[in-house]
């Protein structure tokens, strides 16, 4: 296992075309789940230069106007040039209804544990959970800060300290690592679209971006870049108008940066735009609770929890860990402790963390939240698989 080595990863903001789908689909999957928790909903989006495709496939038991959250996703994102904005995009739909499916037509609350254990997965797939002791939140230095850039961009374009910057951006972070240990950032990257006619110099974009964008994520950083450090803003051309008019997007196409920025492997199933019911989106935040509470334990210093799904068991079929030789204890040892303390059936997973409910309780939007800035490892949300409730049991 390498000790020394550079490790790169990146983030996009909201507006990325990829995010924006993300978002659309995600928006809509609140809205299912707002109106009828047991809904079942699977949606995917595309978009293009004033073109908006929706393809979802979904049980008839909510009224949900497709055209008009997508359209409100848009506006809220900050899209209003004339080339592509919420309110003049062609939204076309291709919609199938769901035979009904009363396998997964249960209320998990009032399960008992056999009938918990008779409900099987609909899904085959293989996910992965991560975590490490590097930043506050388990996850490994790059893509935290990919993501705090990421987020930062998009908190100046809203909030008009820079208006001429456009919803899509981009953000790169690459660290050298000694020990397996954040030593120093190599290199940060930030490529902000604009889309005022009256864009500033190139010189005055790179000011800006380091004086409001960069500066302020580094601020409370215990590593901090230093001389040395390459900082690439937009290269030697601004980046344009950026968004759809400039580049397609499509929903699930950012698995990484949904995840752990390639640090750690993740599943090729995109977790957004499915209900609750779909073991390859929900199996994805089991495993990340289970390798958070192992490094949060003190049990190893990184984690990484495979979870094996198969048609027709409520169990994964194979939970193998990797602790990449930090483990305290055999990664033999940790997986009989995962078996034994955690729950990784269907229903179990959405019983623990209220999945269907979530997007009622949290005022009608959840799940859109997850679309932009990852889905694991949220510090401004309080997400159930991120909480360490189990570290005491071990």
């Amino acid at each position: 296992m390498k000790k020394d080595f550079m490790f790169t990863s990146e983030s996009v903001t909201e507006g990325h075309p990829d995010k924006l789908c993300d978002k659309i689909s995600d928006a809509i999957v609140d809205r299912f789940l707002l109106q009828d928790p047991y809904a079942r909903i699977i949606t995917e989006c595309a978009v293009s230069t004033g073109i908006v495709f929706i393809a979802a496939r979904f049980e008839p038991n909510a009224n949900v106007d497709f055209t008009n959250i997508a359209r409100q996703v848009i506006d809220k994102v900050g899209y209003d040039q004339p080339d592509f904005n919420g309110k003049t995009c062609s939204i076309l739909t291709s919609l199938k209804e769901l035979p009904p499916y009363q396998v997964h037509a249960f209320d998990e609350r009032k399960l008992s544990e056999e009938e918990i254990e008779q409900i099987s997965v609909k899904n085959q797939v293989t996910v992965f959970g991560f975590a490490c002791n590097q930043t506050p939140a388990f996850m490994p230095m790059p893509i935290w800060l990919a993501h705090k850039l990421a987020r930062q961009l998009n908190t100046v374009k809203l909030q008009i300290i820079l208006p001429y910057l456009s919803p899509d951006g981009k953000t790169q972070v690459a660290i050298e690592y000694r020990n397996r240990q954040p030593y120093r950032i190599h290199s940060i990257t930030v490529i902000a679209s604009q889309s005022s006619s009256d864009n500033p110099n190139f010189v005055q974009l790179q000011n800006d971006i380091r004086e409001t964008v960069i500066q302020p994520v580094f601020e409370d950083e215990e590593i901090q870049p230093d001389e040395k450090t390459r900082i690439i803003i937009d290269f030697d051309e601004p980046f344009n108008v950026g968004g759809p008019s400039i580049h397609s997007g499509l929903t699930g196409r950012k698995n990484a940066i949904d995840t752990y920025g390639e640090y750690s492997r993740h599943s090729g199933a995109a977790l957004s735009g499915k209900d609750p019911t779909r073991i390859d989106r929900i199996g994805a935040y089991a495993a990340r609770y289970a390798a958070k509470n192992i490094v949060a334990a003190n049990l190893a210093d990184e984690c990484e929890v495979q979870l094996s799904y198969s048609i027709g068991f409520s169990r994964p079929v194979s939970i193998q860990v990797e602790t990449f030789g930090t483990g305290k204890i055999s990664d033999e040892e940790i997986t009989k402790l995962l078996e034994k303390y955690f729950d990784f059936r269907l229903a179990g997973i959405i019983k623990q963390f209220h999945l269907r409910f979530l997007p009622s309780l949290r005022k009608g939007e959840f799940y859109e939240k997850l679309a932009a800035y990852g889905h694991v490892g949220r510090m401004d949300i309080n997400l159930p698989w991120e909480v360490t409730d189990k570290v005491g049991i071990f």
